[in-house]
């Protein structure tokens, strides 16, 4: 009889030890947002304004579409750091191609978009194909897709004149700007594909246990390489918004983005290991972490400090899950 209380007892405090896992890391994210919220809203009387939030969902955006993306690669037990600079290469060529070939300005951002798109597949095939190691592939491309940049404009910018090529980086309806519809619209896709489908569950398989996914008959390889197409597509969409935000297209334009993009995903509680995330945790992380800088900003602190403490919240959130998965075991 005591052994099958032991027993019992051992069994329920693994239970509620993987359920404060899963507290902490399905709702940590949630708690910091509306403690830092409330926090900055007391803070400032300019903070919890309409303008201001419909400001900060625009500056949000393109980092938010991005880590969107990343969260597909991430859970797929993957790691991306080209979206900085595949956004930017996405920007040029559609500035390029508007200005150099008359087509159209929709056509253009489709184009632009596309080649992020093109960079992802290959980010795929090196991972899987080539068996590259995804951080080594990723930052590989990143450097020639810099080089190729480089080389498209000589170095320098590409601007574009007219009013008509910001349409969807400055557009607005109901005073909302157009790309927070393309976030939640990316946001919704993405969500549905990794809730509701049967790839989602490939992607969480792939993630979890590949070996394991394999026996059972999922394609880990062409599911991963899918994984690594949807971040770039997203990258490319951020980078046309991008642009379009300024006319203006730089082979460095977005240099650094991916820190943020990565830092929204691992704070919004998606695991770097793998098979473990959600879409509307990195939507609430990418949120946050922007969060930070307009409050900052509203409240006149050194920007500097910014820095430091995406840092610290990163080195929180890399911590909080290693030590969730030890709890977990």
């Amino acid at each position: 009889m005591a052994t099958r209380t032991e027993a019992l007892e051992q069994q329920v405090g693994r239970a509620l030890r993987r359920l404060d896992v899963a507290v902490v890391r399905d709702y940590g994210v949630v708690i910091a947002f509306v403690a830092l919220f409330i926090t900055l809203s007391i803070s400032s009387d300019v903070f919890f304004t309409w303008e201001n939030m419909k400001n900060l969902s625009f500056q949000t955006a393109p980092i938010g579409i991005m880590a969107v993306g990343g969260t597909l690669v991430f859970i797929a037990g993957g790691f991306d750091l080209s979206v900085g600079a595949v956004s930017a290469f996405a920007g040029i060529i559609a500035a390029k191609t508007y200005v150099g070939t008359g087509t159209g300005l929709w056509g253009s951002l489709i184009i632009g978009a596309l080649a992020g798109l093109g960079c992802g597949i290959a980010n795929g095939l090196l991972v899987t194909v080539g068996r590259v190691n995804a951080f080594i592939a990723t930052l590989a491309m990143a450097i020639i897709v810099n080089g190729v940049a480089q080389v498209i404009t000589s170095g320098n910018l590409v601007s574009v004149e007219g009013d008509r090529f910001t349409t969807l980086g400055l557009g607005t309806a109901g005073g909302v700007q157009y790309p927070v519809f393309v976030w939640i619209a990316v946001a919704l896709v993405c969500g549905f594909l990794l809730w509701l489908t049967k790839f989602g569950r490939y992607v969480y398989a792939a993630g979890g246990n590949a070996e394991a996914a394999r026996l059972a008959g999922v394609r880990v390889n062409v599911v991963r390489a899918t994984t690594f197409a949807v971040s770039g597509l997203c990258a490319g969409i951020a980078g046309v918004i991008l642009v379009s935000e300024v006319s203006t297209a730089q082979w460095d334009a977005n240099r650094g983005i991916e820190f943020d993009v990565i830092t929204a995903i691992v704070l919004g509680g998606v695991s770097l290991l793998g098979g473990e995330g959600a879409i509307w945790r990195a939507v609430l992380g990418a949120f946050f972490l922007q969060m930070i800088g307009n409050g900052f900003n509203l409240l006149g602190t050194s920007t500097q400090w910014q820095y430091v403490i995406k840092g610290v919240i990163l080195a929180a959130a890399v911590s909080l899950d290693a030590w969730a998965r030890r709890r977990r075991a």
